[in-house]
């Protein structure tokens, strides 16, 4: 028997195995979140018509996406790395580097999202409650100033709770969740039935070639929105049944907000029109909501903040899962691929930590970050999903607990090539919706390039190999 100690990741505890699939499927909720965010502009640039036929399009290419990553889940049910674990595995032989460049296109936007949302719920604190407190201190580069100080506070309280655990962070999950349910429910149902929706008023912007290349330009845009329900898939060592379990948040995820993805843009457009949404994308909400249920402005402050806490706590969850991954697997230095005593990946929170609390000081607009991660996001999909089909061919006998029919593979490699066309004409679309520009673009080969070099180091300095190796097997999954 050798003696050779093993290394650190592999004697670290492993992820605790508490979750069921319907707290995946409360995760999910993450994504109408974000839909209540970012609607508004939507409506206005494209007409409700055009905005609700490219919604309700992006969520179908995402439930075809996420049927596909099931089987992928299934097969792989040790690993925390998501979709980008299933684009390393799919991918290896023929190009290694595929894999850090998916875990890192996949980890920058989840973890980040904590300085986006953190600065909005700040400024939305301010606005409603504390309008006077408009002072700014100046660190140099950097900035402090009443939004930033209150969305470093949620940061830190978030991260604390993360520290602790993922199941004690659930029943913030459920809170807000739940909150988050009131008013979707409420925008979804009563406009129909207050005798005031009329669809006379709806138009559709989208003419033409040009009108094609600004659909895709759009699609880019939204493809965070919609295809983040795949964040069930990132927890499935941590599901009490892992096939059963991850199968079916991924299945309930993505059917619900389906749903919501159509009916909430017919619902508010057809009851407030066009020109209302337009003229205020980002706070319409509190005035439909007034009108609706008469309800008052602080009550529906409270279920956005409710909504953008639920966005931050899911993507410091499935983040900090992914860095852990990429560590484990020798996708970047070992050091992150470890978990504390409590089966928390503490490092990896750490980082994100850090990252954020840099971003939402230093950064004067969150613009940058939100292009570069959509860039490595959608590239991520594109190797997962091709994965899927490259995976049946080369490695045909792996155990594949959920086995999709054959005419999949298909499927997978036409949405790759239609994602793939979403991602180039998307990123370079700037002068259609003034939605980043050349200097994004270098930023986010820069974050791809830096995940490489770390890759390397890993193998050539901590590892020792002259050549980038595959990634170890994960260890064997052990029932916490």
């Amino acid at each position: 028997m050798s003696t050779t100690p093993a290394p650190e990741a592999d004697r670290s505890p492993v992820l605790a195995k508490k979750m069921r699939w319907y707290d995946g499927f409360a995760m999910s909720l993450t994504m109408p979140a974000a839909l209540i965010a970012s609607l508004g502009a939507s409506i206005g640039g494209l007409g409700a018509w055009g905005a609700i036929a490219l919604w309700a399009a992006s969520m179908v290419l995402a439930t075809v996406t996420n049927w596909i990553y099931t089987e992928l889940a299934a097969m792989f049910p040790n690993s925390s790395g998501g979709i980008a674990h299933y684009a390393a595995e799919g991918w290896k032989s023929r190009a290694p580097v595929v894999g850090p460049l998916a875990a890192i296109g996949y980890w920058f936007p989840w973890t980040t999202a904590l300085a986006v949302y953190a600065g909005i719920i700040g400024s939305l604190v301010q606005a409603q409650w504390f309008p006077g407190q408009d002072w700014t201190l100046s660190l140099g580069p950097g900035e402090l100033s009443f939004p930033i100080v209150v969305g470093l506070a949620v940061i830190v309280l978030l991260f604390a709770a993360a520290m602790i655990g993922l199941h004690v962070a659930m029943w913030v999950v459920y809170v807000t969740g739940g909150l988050l349910l009131i008013p979707l429910v409420i925008f979804m149902t009563v406009p129909f039935f207050s005798g005031d929706w009329s669809a006379s008023g709806l138009h559709w912007n989208l003419h033409g070639i040009g009108g094609l290349r600004e659909a895709l330009v759009w699609m880019y845009i939204m493809a965070w929105t919609s295809f983040g329900v795949e964040v069930c898939a990132t927890f499935a060592p941590e599901y009490k049944d892992t096939v059963k379990d991850t199968s079916r948040a991924l299945r309930a995820g993505v059917l619900f907000c389906l749903g919501v993805f159509i009916v909430l843009p017919l619902a508010l457009s057809g009851y407030l029109g066009e020109k209302r949404i337009g003229q205020d994308p980002t706070t319409f909400y509190v005035g439909a909501f007034q009108d609706l249920v008469g309800g008052a402005a602080d009550l529906m402050v409270l279920f956005i903040i409710a909504s953008l806490l639920l966005i931050m706590i899911t993507g410091l969850a499935d983040g900090s899962r992914v860095l852990y991954a990429m560590g484990q697997e020798g996708l970047t230095i070992r050091q992150v691929g470890v978990l504390n005593r409590r089966g928390v990946p503490a490092r990896a929170l750490m980082v994100a930590l850090v990252i954020n609390v840099l971003v939402l000081v230093f950064l004067k607009t969150p613009l940058a970050i939100i292009v570069t991660g959509n860039l490595g996001y959608i590239l991520t999909h594109v190797l997962a999903i091709s994965a899927f089909a490259l995976l049946r061919k080369d490695r045909p006998d792996l155990p594949r607990p959920i086995r999709l029919p054959d005419f999949f593979v298909p499927v997978s490699w036409g949405v790759a090539a239609f994602i793939a066309v979403v991602l180039v004409v998307g990123a370079t679309g700037f002068s259609i919706t003034g939605y980043g520009g050349y200097k994004e673009l270098a930023i986010a080969a820069v974050v791809l390039l830096v995940a490489v070099l770390l890759w390397l180091y890993r193998h050539r300095v901590q590892d020792k190999n002259t050549t980038p190796a595959e990634p170890p097997a994960p260890a064997p999954e052990r029932t916490a």
